[in-house]
């Protein structure tokens, strides 16, 4: 987060009273200078890690300009709901002991006002014994309590030059079947699906089923959850550029706008409290599944047992997991 720091400059006279002690008191100026000081570091500190993350340094230019997009307008649009980032400087950019991994973490809590419970961005760079390059990149933004509208998700897993698998969607956090009026809302009034239908009328595109049920189960009937596969690089670019960026920039622009926005007093519909601890034990559920069904399994294997859990243990701490 772009902070301004505002120096203020302390001066004392160069004389001393004739009625004055010439014994001087220690001066609380050092100490304020001091801290001044660490908090100017802190902050330099995080401008250095916040532009470390927005590098996303080991993908294409297409791919980083939709990330940086992305996250931009996440950050520019939720600014006043939105808490700096206190994740320690070891879990924000880190390595495994050999230097064939690398990963950069961003997490923003929401205000306890907003209806924003957290916003996470990652990307991950790991080089795999047989010669390829696994990079990842994600944004996800998480509601809370307070609303029962989808979260969103974007991720592009690619392990070639030339293929990719894209996930895009805003995941569902009420039963599509008991709740009709959810599913129009969210999905049939928005739209959503045109942009699934839109990508996978390209060629080389078609649905990426994964390996995991509850992967499957998490996200919606719009979810544009596809591999894309080129004949060469520039093709990809072309696409990601062309097809992928405006689907996602307008699948985030649903989410802030009908989602993630502060309602008006009169606009907010009051749930009950047995609907909202149900929501709450749902959401802790999934956030808790999907942590052990991705990151305990994967990251010891690519950063080490240290590393991974002192990284895994901040990001159940941002979850509400622990």
């Amino acid at each position: 987060m772009a902070m301004i720091f505002c120096n203020t400059l302390y001066s004392s006279s160069p004389s001393l009273s004739p009625l004055t002690s010439t014994r001087s008191k220690p001066s609380r100026f050092p100490e304020r200078l001091r801290v001044r000081a660490q908090f100017q570091s802190m902050e330099d500190q995080d401008g250095l890690l916040r532009r470390k993350f927005m590098e996303f340094p080991y993908v294409s230019p297409a791919r980083r300009q939709l990330m940086v997009d992305l996250m931009s307008t996440i950050e520019d649009r939720l600014q006043s709901q939105l808490l700096p980032c206190s994740l320690p400087p070891d879990v924000r950019n880190f390595k495994n002991p050999n230097g064939s991994a690398e990963a950069s973490l961003h997490i923003r809590s929401g205000e306890k006002s907003s209806p924003i419970d957290f916003v996470i961005g990652s990307w991950i760079h790991c080089k795999i014994p047989t010669g390829v390059s696994l990079n990842i990149t994600s944004i996800s933004g998480f509601l809370n309590s307070s609303t029962k509208a989808p979260n969103f998700v974007v991720e592009l897993i690619q392990s070639s030059p030339t293929s990719l698998v894209l996930i895009l969607d805003l995941p569902h956090r009420r039963d599509l079947v008991l709740h009709p009026d959810y599913l129009k809302e969210f999905y049939q009034d928005t739209a959503l699906d045109s942009h699934r239908q839109s990508l996978l009328k390209l060629p080389g595109i078609k649905p990426y089923v994964s390996p995991s049920l509850f992967v499957r189960s998490a996200f919606s009937p719009t979810a544009s959850m596809l591999k894309i596969d080129s004949e060469e690089e520039a093709k990809l670019e072309e696409i990601l550029r062309d097809h992928v960026a405006p689907a996602a920039k307008e699948v985030l622009g649903v989410w802030l706008e009908r989602c993630a926005r502060e309602e008006e007093q009169e606009e907010k519909i009051v749930m009950g409290e047995e609907e909202k601890m149900e929501l709450e034990r749902r959401d802790k559920s999934f956030r808790r599944k999907s942590i052990e069904e991705d990151l305990d399994l994967q990251f010891p294997r690519m950063f080490g047992e240290e590393v991974s859990s002192r990284v895994v243990h901040a990001i159940k701490e941002a979850f509400g997991v622990l």
